[in-house]
């Protein structure tokens, strides 16, 4: 904690911007912007954030299949029986699978891998969902597995190595079209984009 709030007697409003501040692409100032809208608002308002930051710590889970978020058990989509089981669509991130519904093109089953392959920060193979997609894989095949790794130095790394892991297991394994721009993220992606590129998917 630093700067005007400490100085001015203020700890807690400074330990909250010092929180805020930690959330990806805030910034201090934003964060002191964020900070004092709060306290401008209701003393109810501040009530419901508060509950809805516990319902997110004791509530929200992985997916205990595809490691998507859940509240439960399962997450709405591996809980769906309508959705089609034999296309799997492996992921980075959530985000990424939100994108993807969003698109509306996909109406298979998802694997989160929780990031991507980087050696660089330390995240290697046993730091994702690697294990437990051979393990998925093993006990339930499927017809296709769409690589949908965002299209980075790192996401390739990545979807190559899945590709080593899922090509005895699988009866083909596909990667989205290459419309998507190099070093872009699915999650940044309009629809029409991400529809294209599952269509236009190929083959390794």
């Amino acid at each position: 904690m630093r700067d005007g709030e400490t100085k001015s007697g203020l700890p807690s409003v400074a330990k909250a911007v010092e929180m805020f501040s930690r959330f990806p692409g805030v910034g201090r100032k934003s964060a002191q912007r964020m900070v004092q809208h709060l306290l401008r608002r209701e003393r109810s308002d501040m009530d419901l954030l508060i509950l809805a930051l516990e319902g997110l710590r004791d509530k929200v889970r992985p997916c205990t299949v595809c490691f998507n978020l859940a509240e439960g058990k399962l997450c709405w989509i591996c809980a769906d029986q309508q959705r089609d089981q034999n296309t799997l669509c492996l992921l980075e991130e959530t985000s990424d699978l939100l994108a993807m519904e969003k698109a509306g093109a996909f109406r298979g089953v998802y694997h989160v891998l929780g990031g991507r392959l980087s050696p660089l920060d330390g995240v290697g193979p046993e730091d994702l969902h690697f294990a437990t997609l051979t393990q998925r894989l093993q006990q339930r095949p499927v017809r296709e597995l769409i690589i949908a790794t965002n299209p980075t130095v790192e996401g390739e790394a990545t979807a190559h190595y899945a590709v080593q892991i899922a090509q005895p297991l699988v009866g083909k394994v596909t990667r989205l079209a290459y419309g998507l721009p190099m070093g872009g993220e699915l999650e940044y992606l309009d629809e029409s984009t991400l529809y294209q590129a599952l269509a236009g998917r190929r083959e390794f």
